[in-house]
This record gives C-alpha cells, sequence and structure tokens, in this order.
C-alpha cells in the first residue's frame, strides 16, 4: 500500500472505497504478471503453472521444500523458483502435470491460521486482510469447533428474541435444582440474575 493504516483511517468513505479499489486493480495486474497462477484457503495454497503444451512429466523438474519452491523444465532456468513465504508441509504436498500442460501444485501449510501475501517471498504481495473466504458448512468444522460455532448461534438467535443464552439457561436450571433440593430455604425476597 501506498500510505499507512493511519492515514487510510483518515479518508472518507468515497476515499476508501477508491483507493480499495486502485489498490485491487493494482494487485490484480501484479498477480497477472506472474508466471504462475494462485489461490488459498487458511490450511492450503494451489499453484498453475502453464508449461509447453505436450509436456512430459519426465520433462519437468520441480522442487517442493519446506520452504522452497522451484518448478521448471529439465536444462533451463526455472519457470518459478525461490523462498516460499511460509513453511509447508512436504509430505502433504503434491504436484501434477495436468492434459500435459499445466503443472497443479498443492501445498499444505503448517500455520493454518494465516493467510499468505505471496507465494515466494521476491513476488508481489496482496492485501491479505481485503481476503474474503469462502463460506465454510458446519459439518466442514471438526467437533469442538462446530459445537463452539453452534452454541454461540443460538445464543445469537436467544438474544434477537429476547430470550436467555445457553448460559443464563444454564444457571437458571441449576438455581431450580437447588431450589428443589432445599425446600426450607426461602427464596421469595432472593434477587436472581
Amino acid at each position: 500500500m501506498s500510505t499507512s493504516a493511519d492515514d487510510y483511517d483518515k479518508l472518507t468513505k468515497e476515499e476508501r472505497v477508491a483507493r480499495d479499489k486502485a489498490d485491487r486493480e493494482r494487485e490484480a495486474q501484479e498477480q497477472a504478471a506472474l508466471p504462475y497462477r494462485w489461490k488459498q484457503q487458511l490450511e492450503e495454497v494451489d499453484i498453475v503453472v502453464p508449461v509447453p503444451a505436450g509436456t512430459r512429466g519426465k520433462d519437468l523438474n520441480v522442487v517442493l521444500g519446506r520452504k522452497k519452491l522451484s518448478v521448471g523444465l529439465k536444462g533451463k532456468e526455472p519457470i518459478m523458483s525461490g523462498e516460499l513465504c511460509q513453511e509447508i508441509k512436504v509430505e502433504e504436498s503434491t504436484w501434477t502435470l495436468e492434459d500435459r500442460k499445466e503443472v497443479h501444485i498443492h501445498l499444505e501449510k503448517i500455520n493454518k491460521q494465516q493467510w499468505w501475501a505471496n507465494v515466494l517471498t521476491h513476488h508481489p504481495k496482496i492485501d491479505t486482510t481485503k481476503i474474503e473466504p469462502e463460506n465454510s458448512k458446519l459439518s466442514d468444522l471438526d467437533g469442538e469447533t462446530r459445537g463452539m460455532v453452534e452454541k454461540m448461534m443460538f445464543d445469537n438467535q436467544q438474544k434477537q428474541m429476547g430470550k436467555p443464552t445457553s448460559d443464563e439457561l444454564k444457571k437458571m436450571e441449576a438455581i431450580k435444582k437447588f431450589q428443589a433440593a432445599h425446600p426450607e430455604l426461602d427464596f421469595s425476597q432472593a434477587k436472581i440474575s
């Protein structure tokens, strides 16, 4: 970006929209000039590297390292080569040759909670704060995370209807059980919230 975050905060809404649009156009041009296309999700990065039509697997020289990537034809300058911006799980990362004209590379991120600003450190960066992830389905989540999200959704629905949240319902249930277990106590003047 050409200015700091403080300068951005001082812009009007219209100026921010114009700045964001200009930044997206600049990023798109920079990314289009790369010798590959790439996309990512939090867990992985997928790269497509065009190669001459008719290329065979044995013609390729592909190196996947923990922090290194190189793709090219044997005996020629690599199409792309350099240090990855983040580390990958080499044993879970793969490459394939598709239709003898594209190398498809799948990289498994080690840090699955971080967006990559670029693939190779010397290539132009994208603004990761502007990434809009695809919507995931509850069924995609692990059990613990899914339970947490479902609880948050339930609590949000309850609040919107003016009803008690799951935590408030648990407290009310605990108080009812306590009152039932201790009928000798007078709760008529108790303030329970």
